[in-house]
């Protein structure tokens, strides 16, 4: 009788991938790749072997599925708009958790209509400027950028077709993210969109998104863009705080669109609401 162990270690096969396994390797090496550098307008600076390398297949099979390295980008550029993240770890919504905290930490100012106002300034201020920062900063959000500029040079009018559908989608759903959000900030501090307007905050969002990307690709070309000044009395503000040129544009827009809601009371009731939506 003997003890035969099986193979381990470098003396063991290893098992023969599919060719659908080695093409979802491939692509999720790729997208790994473009995650950590960014994609930029082409696909040159993507070397096809080191995606080869990076995914551990066989170069046999990859070359088997892709026989020329255009048609390996096809697709990869196909998977990065379906999985497109609009946001990209940015996405131009106020940050929830620090308005929440921002506005607990000066509940007071809720109680007077100049109090409210410079709640909302400050908030719009802060979120604006981390939310830049954030963009600027992110090697996901220039590589959503740039698969805007790629798809309309793509010769391939199905493949743009598609490229197409999936950013229109990631548009969508960061547009709905953004009017989500400012809608539960304008019920806080009991704003509305100003009649006269007839907009609604899906338009509000498509303003302030277009506003955002502009400086983010604006910036490099123009560093002082982040450099802030100091503004007393900014927006009809009592106090003076320091501003970028973003949180400017994006404060601007917002107070274009929202006023004070004449029909919200600010009486001990309402107040009392709004300190226990925040303490939750």
């Amino acid at each position: 009788m003997t003890n035969e162990q099986p193979p381990t270690g470098i003396t063991r096969r290893r098992r023969r991938l599919s060719d659908a396994e080695t093409a979802q390797r491939m692509l999720d090496a790729a997208m790994a790749m473009v995650g950590r550098s960014g994609l930029t307008v082409s696909l040159d600076h993507l070397s096809f072997e080191d995606v080869i390398r990076e995914a551990g297949v066989a170069r046999a099979a990859v070359y088997r599925r892709w026989p020329y390295k255009d048609l390996f980008f096809s697709d990869l550029l196909r998977q990065l708009a379906h999985s497109a993240p609009a946001a990209a770890g940015a996405d131009g919504q106020l940050g929830e958790e620090a308005v929440r905290r921002l506005a607990h930490e000066r509940i007071d100012q809720f109680a007077t209509a100049q109090g409210r106002h410079d709640l909302c300034v400050e908030l719009l201020r802060q979120g604006a400027l981390r939310d830049f920062e954030a963009m600027h900063a992110s090697s996901r959000w220039r590589t959503y950028i740039a698969l805007h500029a790629t798809f309309l040079s793509l010769a391939d009018s199905e493949l743009q077709r598609e490229v197409q559908t999936g950013l229109a989608a990631a548009e969508r759903a960061l547009n709905d993210q953004i009017a989500r959000s400012y809608q539960r900030l304008a019920a806080l501090l009991g704003l509305r969109l100003r009649p006269g307007l007839h907009a609604t905050f899906e338009e509000l969002a498509t303003q302030l998104s277009a506003t955002m990307r502009g400086f983010v690709l604006t910036a490099p070309a123009r560093p002082d863009l982040t450099e802030k000044q100091l503004r007393p009395g900014a927006f009809g503000t009592a106090g003076e705080a320091e501003w970028s040129q973003p949180a400017l544009g994006v404060t601007a827009t917002v107070l274009s669109f929202l006023e004070p809601d004449p029909a919200v009371e600010w009486n001990e009731a309402r107040l009392a609401q709004v300190r226990h939506a925040l303490g939750e």
